[in-house]
């Protein structure tokens, strides 16, 4: 009879290793993830802007750049807490 042993639920961000197992210093994943939320807020309300939101193709990218830095700052914090 074959018997199945049952599996751990698989997460997302298992397969994403984090950028300090990549050589980055911890405290810059925070920095970088820190400016990115910061980004991602929009204080000055979108008149500072590193690329204008109303060029084609290319102007969401440095909001798509601001998600993936915070996207390594919280995977950053996961991976330390599952490992602690």
């Amino acid at each position: 009879m074959n018997t199945k042993l049952p599996q751990e639920k698989k997460r997302f961000t298992d397969n994403i290793a984090p950028l300090s197992l990549k050589g980055w210093p911890k405290w810059a994943v925070y920095l970088f993830s820190l400016l990115g939320f910061v980004y991602l807020l929009n204080p000055t309300a979108g008149i500072i802007e590193l690329l204008p939101d109303n060029l084609p193709w290319i102007g969401n990218l440095d909001e798509g750049a601001a998600a993936l830095a915070l996207w390594y700052g919280f995977l950053e914090i996961q991976k330390a807490r599952k490992k602690g």
